[in-house]
């Protein structure tokens, strides 16, 4: 079984997904959105849980700097209690403070350009979050 880590956005949903031992997270796409329709996302992830035999979600929850819950992360937590409900699976919240930093800089020193870096942050912002909790895993 296999997992996906997914970055939520008020617009995107960055998704990636573990190879088949649990061990390394990659990029496996982005999913763009009208503003804040969470519910357009729940069929798109039921097709991609069936097809890559998913059995774990990650999802990324962002906590304020000093450890309290503001807007984006009540919105996270709704979120989970839906892909719980509809996807039947268990939803695990990571810790996603910084990721989007790391995301830019990571590209940045790529190289790439402020358009480009716009459409792959949340793939690898998603990544961070789910290499994260596969290397509690072992």
């Amino acid at each position: 079984m296999r997992c996906l880590g997914l970055d939520l956005g008020s617009k995107t949903l960055g998704i990636a997904i573990s190879d088949l031992t649990n061990c390394i997270a990659s990029v496996y796409k982005t999913i763009f959105f009208l503003d804040d329709d969470y519910d357009s996302l729940i069929n798109p992830l039921r097709e991609i849980i069936n097809k890559e035999n998913i059995d774990t979600l990650v999802l990324g929850f962002p906590k304020n700097m000093n450890n309290t819950l503001g807007s984006r992360a009540m919105i996270t937590l709704d979120f989970k209690e839906k892909l719980e409900k509809e996807l039947g699976l268990k939803v695990i919240l990571e810790d996603e403070r910084l990721t989007s930093v790391i995301s830019n800089n990571v590209l940045i020193k790529a190289d790439m350009s402020r358009k480009k870096r716009k459409k792959k942050v949340d793939g690898i912002a998603a990544v961070i979050i789910l290499q994260g909790y596969l290397d509690k895993l072992k």
